[in-house]
């Protein structure tokens, strides 16, 4: 039996007579070239510009007509979740007739809602990375766009579209049983509760709650009670389980003095009826409810509540309760020191801050940390939102409105401010010039004369 030679053409020697550790390292360094090659090609083909060879469609929740295009057989020999997920949608060949057969040639869409918990919160650009995961075995760093807030201010340590992509990436993660990511995102998430602002812990909060991350979730919970934090609002952001154990523990500690255990019985259950009238779009009853009682809108925060809960209309129709702006202060701060227009940047909803500054609200108005209403929108806001392109026919996104609303409004007022201080300065030059005149006077009484064209001291 005749064995083949291999030979070499150059002059060094084989790599047989190379020390075996050198040879281990020059395998290993190959390895790792062949790898990084063919993790970089596996991660094209999640690339929508690549060929399109995909055999399947993942849906997003938030927008039907946009889907990911992936791979079965990639994503099945990777995740058992995915395996079980596409063998119990293969048909029984015996069984199958001719319309299965038409309908297996069909490319199969996955909802991503329906697909896993969570899937409604998952963004593209989250999906994109979890999948970018199972095809490499590499995570990539998060796209600067999509996890940046727009403020130049802020040093993105734990603003909100940071904390929003490792949330959607955490829903993914569990839902497609991805153990070791789901370990590195809970270790982020856990990072950002010590230095995030309460209101943006409430997401994580949802998503430990989902997904049964437990310590997380103690974490939030403990972070959420011990701040200043209206109940309200936590009582309506929080799930139900969430809300009783901070209630419990606000009950068995330090904060004893929280709201809920100032108010008078009577006045809540009032301020409670109001807020579902809100809830229920009813401004007349409404009205009827502060006629009966001795409480104003701004003894109920209504104001503040449509601002961050209702529709547009509601609040523009509740303003009108007030005609002539005597009884509603728009710019009065709730416990957490915000204000309506405060709330409004929080949801970023347009329609809501042109109704607040039509009726006077302030644009300057700070929070206790600081942060006024165009510093909280474009924190809450990524680049993407900003920078993506139009369109025909589509409208710019909330945010971007928000911000430019806000911008716009700050213009106007700088501009009737420098208006009115020139005003102020042309009236004043000639009231200058006499006050001038009355000081020589009053000089030359206390006994200064002059002489010579110079001011002589007169002795008397």
């Amino acid at each position: 039996m005749e064995t083949s030679t291999v030979t070499y053409s150059s002059s060094s020697p084989p790599p047989s007579s190379s020390p075996p550790q050198q040879q281990a390292e020059q395998a290993a360094d190959l390895d790792a070239v062949s790898l990084g090659r063919l993790s970089a090609n596996l991660e094209r083909l999640l690339d929508p510009a690549f060929l399109s060879c995909a055999d399947a469609d993942v849906v997003l929740a938030d927008d039907a007509a946009a889907v990911v295009g992936v791979h079965r057989c990639i994503l099945a020999a990777r995740s058992s979740f995915f395996l079980d997920h596409f063998s119990n949608k293969l048909p029984d060949p015996a069984a199958a007739g001719e319309k299965e057969k038409e309908k297996e040639k069909e490319r199969p869409r996955l909802e991503l809602a329906e697909l896993v918990p969570g899937g409604r919160h998952i963004g593209r650009d989250a999906l994109v990375a979890v999948l970018g995961y199972l095809y490499t075995g590499r995570l990539k760093p998060p796209p600067r766009d999509s996890a940046v807030c727009v403020d130049e201010r802020c040093p993105h340590e734990a603003c909100r579209p940071a904390i929003d992509f490792v949330v959607e990436s955490t829903y993914a993660a569990a839902g497609f049983q991805i153990s070791e990511l789901v370990s590195l995102f809970q270790r982020r998430l856990s990072d950002f509760v010590s230095i995030a602002l309460v209101e943006d812990i409430v997401p994580i909060v949802h998503v430990a709650s989902t997904c049964q991350l437990h310590e997380l979730l103690s974490q939030c919970i403990q972070r959420v009670a011990g701040s200043s934090v209206d109940s309200r609002y936590l009582e309506k952001e929080l799930p139900d389980e969430a809300f009783a154990k901070v209630k419990e523990y606000r009950r068995y500690s330090l904060h004893d003095d929280s709201d809920e255990f100032i108010l008078d019985p009577e006045h809540a259950k009032k301020v409670r009826n109001i807020h579902k009238a809100l809830d229920c779009d009813d401004v007349d009853l409404v009205g009827l409810l502060l006629q009966e009682s001795a409480i104003t809108l701004d003894d109920a925060l209504a104001i503040h509540y449509a601002a961050a809960y209702c529709e547009p209309k509601v609040l523009a129709l509740l303003l009108k309760l007030d005609p002539a702006g005597d009884c509603v202060n728009v710019n009065l701060k709730n416990d957490s020191g915000y204000t309506p227009l405060h709330l409004a940047c929080m949801r970023r909803e347009p329609q809501i801050l042109l109704s607040l500054i039509e009726k006077g609200a302030s644009v300057v108005e700070r929070t206790h940390d600081g942060r006024d209403a165009l510093t909280i929108c474009k924190r809450l806001t990524t680049e993407k939102d900003c920078n993506k392109k139009l369109e025909k026919c589509k409208e710019r996104s909330k945010a971007y409105l928000c911000i430019d609303i806000l911008e716009q409004e700050i213009k106007r007022k700088s501009f009737i401010f420098e208006e009115l201080l020139s005003a102020e300065v042309s009236v004043a030059t000639p009231l200058l010039v006499d006050n001038f005149h009355m000081r020589l006077i009053n000089l030359e009484n206390r006994g200064f004369g002059c002489f010579g064209g110079r001011w002589l001291a007169v002795r008397r």
